[in-house]
């Protein structure tokens, strides 16, 4: 016999997942994520017995509920469920799945919409801290359509802007968790950061890389891959993660100069495929690497800027502008606001079916 769950799948950024109602989903956390493994048909590369769409990318699950944080209206725990493995983790943020955060709970009457523009405080749970997603709800109603385009997504649709508050250090305890702009790690400069994403910089250069090569080339060279992973595992335990064996942080950027007129192109592991594009904290990350007085990104690209600044992060499908307001250097970098805009789209509601051997009724 199937159980019923009450589901709805929308696109987040260049993300897709499963959203759930806290209160739809079981209470014993070793239950619940053996739902959502048999929801997303995990562990099988394909997914083919489940809604996963057989990549990280599509292989993602929102979690939303009332909020108790005085500053929030809703609490949002992202879970990552591995395609081939029997993995559910909470150990990252997902920025993209945050899109749909907002119109998931203003459609489902957790938030009241309050004019054209409803902003919705969303209690990041992974990192515990807040973003505020403004939303259209021109007649009290979510609008998904709109003039708002994303890399990596066809099309238009209605824009999300996103200010982010208090992300850095959020995982790992500081912006640069060992306190150093540049580590040497397998002997290769790094630098290890965390503003809002735990991240490895590293030039592709010092990995052998161009920093243009495709994904699939990249995923395809196994040489490269044991390297990146050698130094992430590595890094897990120099940024307070421990062993990042079954985890899908830290993330490892291979960053080379811009090519389309950027201000900096990316390849990222994510950790173990390559992104199509650039995760949302990801992408913060590496905007704040790019900004640090002696960070790799920065002796790599020379800048020097304070205050408000947009940076062009390049990646595989185009480019992400991140907006950020900076003061101080090094270790005394104080990010004042960090910034994006993201897009949405509702692709189904109903219910997801498992097994009552999964979840007795």
């Amino acid at each position: 016999m199937l159980r019923g769950i009450p589901c709805s799948v929308y696109r987040g950024g260049t993300s897709k997942g499963l959203y759930f109602l806290k209160s739809d989903l079981p209470a014993d956390i070793a239950t619940r994520d053996a739902v959502l493994l048999a929801a997303m048909g995990s562990p099988d590369a394909r997914q083919i017995d489940g809604m996963g769409g057989a990549h990280p990318l599509t292989s993602k699950v929102a979690v939303v509920s009332p909020s108790s944080h005085p500053d929030a209206d809703v609490d949002y725990l992202f879970l990552q469920i591995f395609p081939e493995k029997a993995i559910v983790t909470d150990q990252q943020n997902c920025g993209n799945l945050l899109a749909a955060v907002g119109p998931f709970a203003i459609e489902q009457g957790l938030v009241k919409a309050t004019g054209d523009v409803t902003s919705v405080r969303i209690h990041m749970l992974n990192t515990r801290s807040i973003a505020v997603a403004h939303i259209q709800t021109p007649g009290g109603v979510v609008e998904y359509d709109g003039d708002a385009r994303i890399d990596g997504v066809p099309g238009t649709a209605a824009p999300v802007p996103t200010d982010f508050l208090d992300v850095a250090g959020s995982s790992c305890g500081a912006l640069l968790p060992t306190g150093n702009a540049q580590d040497i790690i397998q002997s290769v400069a790094v630098t290890l950061i965390d503003n809002g994403m735990p991240v490895i910089v590293v030039k592709a250069a010092d990995l052998g890389q161009t920093g243009v090569e495709t994904p699939e080339a990249m995923e395809a060279d196994t040489a490269l891959k044991a390297r990146v992973e050698a130094i992430r595992l590595e890094a897990g335990h120099l940024m307070n993660l421990g062993d990042v064996t079954d985890k899908s942080v830290p993330k490892i950027s291979l960053i080379s100069k811009a090519q389309n007129g950027g201000t900096v192109s990316t390849r990222t592991f994510i950790p173990h495929r390559v992104h199509d594009a650039i995760g949302v904290f990801g992408a913060v990350s590496v905007a704040t690497a790019c900004v640090l007085k002696g960070s790799v990104a920065n002796d790599l690209l020379g800048l020097d800027v304070q205050g408000a600044i947009d940076l062009e992060i390049e990646h595989p499908t185009g480019f992400f502008t991140v907006s950020m307001d900076i003061e101080g250097e090094g270790k005394a970098l104080t990010i004042r606001r960090s910034a994006l805009l993201r897009t949405a789209r509702k692709l189904m509601t109903g219910e997801v079916f498992v097994s009552q051997k999964v979840w007795p009724l």
